[in-house]
């Protein structure tokens, strides 16, 4: 026995009195003065756990495509060996040669061994019911699991330890330079030197075992249940905010975490509320920054809501509500710039905050044509350029009159004749009509000039090999393509008093939801045996009232309405009500929008114009641009 496995001996096998409970014992006392549990009833000491120490060598570093060549284990329980297991494993095919130097094992060692699936069932009925340990576990373990199911058999499901996680844990990189099983042993003066056998190394990664559990009682790792926590990453004071998740509730919906003056500091959504605020107190949580926040956290309040989509809407309109700290985005819809033709005798493109009514706010003029919203101003004015690049509208900002005046002298850019220089009187305001014409087209339906202009760019920049330029063309059209197709979906939405569809749910019910001017005004579940026609009347009887907003802006949060479009084009969704209506343009820009869908439309264009064997050549290159 090592100097560890007694000192362990020594720490954690107490004498002490047991007797079974009862069912007195299991019964609260109402009167009395407060005992101290034991240590039995804290759980199961490690000294009374069965460890398998288990190593493997193998014919490579991946299960899939490489073999078992030996197994060696040692079981082991209150620092004494109660078995040792061993044996070669045919790998049915040669072992690699860098294999061999490492290992010492040949291929004319394992000929004759017996095969995986006779060696197995043997190393798990040896493994049966205790904690498996590894050094780099998933490695070991792993081959195991791939075995198991390549030869029929179902894997067992011990809790499986990895000594490099609980090294990481107690051994600093001043005591030792990694963490290997060589540099450990060595550290902790094993009494067996590792050297890439299987049961060697399995006997030196018992000697570790029993000195990484001796540092880690001190740290309160004391039981079987310790264990699951031993080698968790998570600040011992998050950890301790876990009650936070009591009482939460299993169902879909928002959760809000709130600081100490009851200030919202994160908004979120799960399928499972309590699922995933716990998983805030574990390693699976990342981010540094919500390990602040939860440090700063004092309360959750849950919000619980009928279906999945009204939780994410909930949790954006909860988010523009409070623009809490930790949430990144959908702070501030008010801030995202839309593109607008404005109206005047000779339009141009500005970027705006809002959409508006040509004549101002209650009148009932009409509405200019715009594109967006945009995530920032920088892809808004991309989508400038990209209409500036494509047509010969004005670029300048002052407000034009219908005539000219006589003193009126041209711009830089009219004296380089890239602007029709209509302040000037030069271009009369029927041909910059035809012009305005054609931008408004590309932004309300039809995209293809825009294309086009930009597919014979980016032929030209690559055909001399300007890449990076090409890219840049790229992404000009990409924006723009957003942009309008963006539009182009919200507007008719924006425009639909009432929409009413419905999803069927994976329980046979359904899922109805009910759409005012693109904003979600109510909805709800329908039993798979109850009629959901009165429940939508009801829906619409109690529905909130939305306002009639200036499409194509939406009543609600711009990414609420995208939401709401993902919903309505998702498989099963059926229309049941909408009585004006509500339809996209055939050739809109939708139809360009992605990586795939802009290169194949950039081909297309190229195909008709380049259809030589040249064109073909430049086609397949600036298809890889875009």
């Amino acid at each position: 026995m090592s100097v560890a496995a007694a000192s362990l001996l020594g720490m954690v096998s107490i004498p002490r009195q047991r007797r079974p409970l009862g069912r007195r014992d299991l019964t609260p006392p109402t009167t009395g003065r407060p005992v101290q549990l034991a240590l039995d009833e804290l759980g199961k000491p490690l000294s009374d756990v069965t460890f398998v120490v288990v190593d493997l060598e193998t014919t490579g570093g991946t299960p899939g495509s490489c073999a078992i060549t030996e197994i060696g284990a040692v079981k082991v329980r209150g620092g004494e060996v109660l078995g040792e297991f061993q044996t070669l494993v045919d790998p049915g095919g040669p072992v690699p040669a860098f294999i061999s130097v490492l290992t010492g094992i040949t291929t004319s060692m394992v000929i004759g061994a017996p095969r995986i699936a006779e060696v197995l069932p043997s190393f798990l009925e040896f493994a049966r019911g205790s904690v498996l340990v590894a050094h780099n576990a998933p490695f070991d373990i792993g081959f195991l699991k791939a075995a198991a199911a390549e030869t029929g058999y179902s894997w067992p499901g011990n809790q499986v330890l990895d000594t490099v996680r609980l090294a990481r844990r107690v051994v600093t990189r001043d005591e030792a330079p990694n963490h290997k099983l060589g540099t450990l042993a060595a550290l902790f003066r094993a009494t067996v030197t590792p050297d890439h056998r299987a049961l060697s190394d399995a006997r030196a990664t018992v000697d570790v075992l029993h000195a990484l559990l001796s540092r880690l009682a001190p740290l309160g790792i004391t039981h079987l249940e310790d264990l699951a926590s031993a080698t968790d990453p998570v600040p011992s004071d998050v950890r301790r905010k876990r009650h936070l998740a009591d009482g939460l509730p299993d169902a879909p919906g928002v959760y809000m975490f709130r600081g100490p003056h009851e200030e919202v500091l994160y908004v979120g959504t799960s399928t499972s509320i309590r699922t995933r605020v716990r998983s805030y107190f574990t390693a699976a949580e990342k981010r540094a920054r919500m390990t602040e926040m939860v440090r700063i956290a004092h309360a959750v309040t849950p919000v619980v809501c009928a279906t999945p989509l009204e939780a994410r809407v909930r949790e954006l309109r909860l988010i523009a509500e409070h623009s809490p700290r930790y949430n990144r985005r959908s702070r501030f819809p008010e801030r995202m710039p839309w593109v607008r033709l404005t109206h005047e005798p000779y339009p141009r493109l500005s970027i705006v905050r809002e959409v508006r009514l040509d004549g101002g706010e209650g009148t009932s003029g009409s509405v200019s044509a715009h594109i967006g919203p945009f995530a920032s101003q920088g892809a808004a004015q991309s989508a400038i350029d990209a209409l500036h690049e494509t047509f010969a509208i004005r670029q300048c900002t002052p407000r034009l009159p219908l005539v000219a005046a006589a003193s009126a002298s041209g711009c830089a850019r009219a004296e380089m004749g890239r602007c029709a220089a209509p302040c000037t009187g030069h271009q009369d305001p029927g041909a910059y009509g035809d012009v305005v014409h054609a931008v408004r087209s590309a932004m309300l339906s039809d995209p293809s000039a825009v294309v086009g202009a930009h597919a014979t760019r980016i032929a030209t920049l690559v055909a001399e090999e300007r890449f990076e330029e090409a890219g840049a063309v790229r992404d000009r059209l990409t924006a723009f393509l957003r942009g309008a197709a963006r539009a182009q979906r919200l507007s008719p939405l924006s425009a639909c008093p009432e929409l009413v569809a419905a999803r069927q749910s994976p329980d046979g019910g359904w899922e109805v939801v009910l759409i005012r001017y693109a904003r979600l005004a109510a909805t709800a579940r329908v039993g798979r045996t109850d009629n959901p026609w009165p429940v939508i009347e009801s829906l619409r009887l109690s529905a909130e009232h939305v306002d009639r907003p200036v499409a194509p802006a939406p009543a609600g949060h711009p990414e609420e309405a995208d939401l709401l479009l993902a919903w309505l084009d998702s498989p099963g969704v059926r229309l049941v009500e909408a009585p004006e209506g509500w339809a996209c343009p055939v050739r809109g820009a939708q139809s360009c929008v992605g990586s795939e869908a802009t290169a194949a439309s950039v081909s297309a264009y190229l195909a008709s114009a380049l259809p030589d064997d040249a064109g073909s050549r430049v086609r397949a290159h600036a298809v890889g641009a875009a």
